[in-house]
């Protein structure tokens, strides 16, 4: 397993892999380009700034807070970038919405922004107290604490062991269950630590159970999925699938997705003769991910989990 990133870094944010992510993408005007994870707008402004003078940026994010930071750093791009709040899995409705029928990049940076790690009241830290929430969108109903409270142990043993891969994963929902109710971010992540024994490790012992939750929470993997399809709806014959993951379950995904939609043949392997008479919908450019260099994980730890795959939109018979 990569493991995921540390959760006690808050530093600002700084767009990870940002020269190979423009490399990849190679912006240039007249372009169409769909960041589906805007965040910070880091990799956004970068793609705007090299697509001058007429190249255009759609900026997606669930989170209205991050959106709205990006719409203050682009508004010097003008009409060129516009924003929308939503999910990646909706990407194709999203482009549109606003009248694009194709586009020559696609990119998903799926980190965790240090916007949203360094708010105590969002829940996603388990480095100061606050609410067990972890919401991408406030809007929705559903929190962490609806699940470490209300599910059964087997459920958020289910959920710990196949979004975390925690090994503790049983031990860990029994005493979830025992200690109910646990309201704060602080209070679970003591409790991991004493289920799970010594903190000497690279990773805090709660890091995995955090992220379990909140994958579960914003249904991220199967999100992940859905826009990956509908990334390679949107894009134009020679367009960029661009993928930033955190950590092995998504990377495993995008790795996966790459693969089937590159071969030509997706028949099972039982079957004597091809009769789904498929054509490769990719070509895939980075046969093993680009991982950042040594120097820009000393500058930025955040850095140090990343893996960035990309692909190629093919021509369609």
């Amino acid at each position: 397993m990569v493991d995921p990133p540390d959760d006690a870094d808050t530093s600002p944010h700084t767009p990870v892999l940002f020269k190979e992510v423009l490399s990849a993408l190679n912006p240039g005007p007249g372009s169409r380009i769909i960041d589906g994870t805007i965040g910070a707008a880091g990799h956004a402004a970068g793609i705007l700034t090299a697509s001058e003078p007429d190249g255009q940026l759609l900026g997606l994010d669930r989170d209205a807070t991050a959106l709205k930071l990006a719409g203050e750093r682009l508004s010097r791009f003008g009409p060129r970038a516009v924003l929308r709040q939503g999910s990646f899995a909706e990407l194709s409705t999203h482009a549109a919405s606003i009248g694009w029928g194709s586009v020559t990049g696609v990119l998903f940076d799926l980190g965790l922004s240090s916007l949203q790690l360094s708010d105590p009241q969002r829940g996603f830290s388990f480095m100061q107290s606050g609410p067990l929430d972890m919401r991408f969108d406030t809007s929705q109903s559903l929190t962490a604490s609806d699940l470490v409270n209300h599910l059964t142990e087997e459920r958020l043993a289910e959920i710990l062991r196949n979004y975390g891969e925690e090994p503790k994963a049983g031990r860990i929902a029994r005493a979830i269950v025992k200690a109910r109710p646990i309201e704060h971010t602080q209070s679970l992540a003591e409790l991991v630590e004493r289920v799970s024994g010594s903190r000497k490790r690279r990773i805090h012992p709660a890091t995995r159970t955090f992220q379990a939750l909140r994958i579960a929470v914003n249904g991220e993997l199967d999100g992940l999925k859905r826009g990956l399809a509908q990334a390679v709806q949107v894009l134009a014959p020679e367009g960029k699938l661009v993928v930033i993951s955190f950590h092995s379950l998504e990377d495993r995904i995008v790795k996966h997705f790459f693969r089937e939609e590159s071969m030509k043949c997706s028949c099972p392997p039982e079957l004597p003769i091809c009769v789904c008479e498929a054509d490769p919908k990719l070509k895939v450019i980075t046969r093993r991910p680009i991982r950042p260099s040594e120097g820009e994980i000393e500058l930025n730890q955040r850095a140090r989990s990343a893996r960035l795959r990309v692909a190629m939109k093919l021509q369609m018979a």
